[in-house]
């Protein structure tokens, strides 16, 4: 019986094959270089050794690995077993470990070398799992492999959300290719690219867009084990990629490091995602490197992807038109009617990439009638492209007005003073809600809080002005690289050390 050509481990095994006889490389990793071929066979026996574990078909497994070309083969290889994998986010502990686990009824963990302790042994068996040597599962023994489906689970991600507490995302194979299709059509991604992946590989970026994609294509991935912002260039220079995907924190971080002038040959575009962007830092990234600087958007709940900037056609402060094969929507937040053409409303998605469900937590599905509802609100323009205009959850209501912080943000950011900046809302007394500006000066720059309050009026009205501006140097991020508003709504409530007005 042979595999459904719409499930992903059957397109991606034809798309190794088919790069394999044309001798492309697919991964360098440090000084080596992994072809299609060696790679193919890697993850066939990978398959072979997760289909000996006995574990049913479906079943959630861990890996614990850092981002290696073991890593990637044991992930695509449990995929090709049947299993639904999962790359555990890094320097976790073992009882938060165990708690995930355990959550998701997950009863094996892979661990590479280096991975394992026995802390985590311990904390598993209580709950009822156990660990094996993520090397041990690289087998040469014949197997049968199940014939899969497009509704067949394929990759569990875990996602906090606004909940604070991580939940599992369940995607399927046809999830993950409807993903990977689209993007594919809207980034014309070939096999004469090369990806620099620098981001996590627990993340749904760094597999669905950053592997996958590649793959499929016939593309080379340089695997940098973890981003490094001093090493930054020097990773440009040794892999010459054709394009870099990343956070707007790792490409601010970046910056400082970059040689005025230098310019990177290779390079046709750079990616970002997984976070707002302000115009002031998009311009600046876009000068430093002198390519576009293609802004997408999605959830790990619609797979990875949903709108992106077509390279050749990017507008700053736009993330961009509806991929391929998807459905974006504006809609009165909390209602069933859809705005007008040029107002604002929430964001809601529908189509194949829509995950299956949660699972491991008791919180209500955010798909209603056939629609995710983002909790993000935005608006069209008219030429397709979409704005994201604030957060339903992050709207402060300020004396019944409604401020979107990101308003406050991207006006804050064209100060030259200014390198970064976020703001919250605080609960007041007589306003009922007010904003917080928290701003990172630039490298020898002195931030005067009144100057800031004066430039924050040449653009927006009395209403925007935070009630209080404070000064800090760095701002708390999450384990992608997003700012944490979560700490910051936190830091608002506490007294300062910090210059404040």
């Amino acid at each position: 019986m042979s595999q459904d050509p719409s499930s992903l481990t059957a397109t991606l095994r034809v798309a190794l094959q088919h790069h394999a006889l044309a001798g492309r490389v697919a991964f360098l990793e440090g000084d080596a270089s992994i072809d299609y071929a060696h790679f193919a066979q890697r993850v066939d026996r990978y398959a072979a050794g997760f289909a000996n574990t006995g574990l049913p078909q479906g079943a959630f497994v861990g890996i614990a690995s850092p981002k290696t070309l073991d890593c990637v083969a044991a992930l695509f290889g449990a995929m090709v077993a049947g299993l639904c994998p999962t790359i555990m986010e890094a320097r976790i502990s073992p009882s938060e470990l165990a708690s995930r686990m355990s959550a998701v009824g997950m009863t094996l963990l892979a661990c590479a070398d280096g991975e394992w302790s026995q802390a985590i042994e311990d904390a598993l068996a209580l709950v009822g799992a156990s660990t094996v040597a993520l090397t041990s599962l690289d087998s040469t023994q014949a197997v049968t492999l199940p014939a899969l489906q497009a509704t067949d689970r394929a990759l569990l991600l875990y996602t906090s959300g606004s909940t604070g507490r991580p939940k599992g995302v369940v995607l399927s194979h046809g999830n993950l290719l409807a993903n990977a299709q689209g993007v594919l059509a809207h980034t014309g991604v070939t096999e004469a690219d090369r990806l620099l992946h620098i981001m996590p590989l627990h993340h749904t970026n760094g597999i669905n867009n950053q592997l996958i994609v590649p793959l499929l294509a016939g593309a080379q991935v340089a695997l940098v084990e973890r981003f490094r912002a001093d090493d930054i260039v020097d990773c440009l220079r040794r892999y010459r990629p054709t394009y870099v995907t990343g956070v707007p924190t790792m490409y601010s971080r970046m910056l400082p490091k970059l040689e005025a002038g230098e310019r990177f040959e290779s390079l046709r575009f750079l990616r970002c995602g997984s976070a707002p962007i302000t115009p002031a830092l998009h311009e600046a990234i876009e000068a430093a490197f002198g390519v576009p600087l293609v802004v997408s958007y999605g959830l790990s709940e619609a797979t990875c992807t949903t709108t992106m900037n077509p390279p050749h056609a990017r507008k700053v402060g736009s993330i961009g038109t509806v991929l391929e094969g998807q459905e974006l929507a504006l809609f009165q937040p909390g209602g069933d009617e859809r705005v007008a053409a040029g107002q604002d409303g929430e964001i809601r998605i529908r189509g194949p990439a829509l995950m299956q469900g949660y699972v491991g937590a008791d919180v209500e599905s955010p798909i209603v009638d056939g629609w995710l509802r983002t909790g993000d609100l935005g608006r069209f323009d008219a030429e397709g492209y979409v704005t994201i205009t604030g957060r339903i959850k992050d709207v402060i209501i300020r004396g019944g007005e409604n401020l979107s912080p990101g308003l406050i943000e991207n006006q804050l950011a064209k100060h030259p003073s200014v390198k970064e900046c976020c703001v919250v809302g605080v609960a007041d007394a007589d306003l009922g809600e007010v904003p917080v500006a928290f701003v990172v000066p630039r490298s020898g720059e002195e931030l005067h809080i009144e100057a800031l309050r004066e430039h924050v009026l040449t653009g927006l009205s009395r209403v925007y002005v935070p009630a209080r501006i404070v000064v800090v140097a760095s701002l708390p991020t999450s384990h992608v690289g997003k700012v944490d508003r979560k700490v910051l709504r936190r830091m608002a409530g506490e007294p300062s050390t910090e210059a404040a007005a």
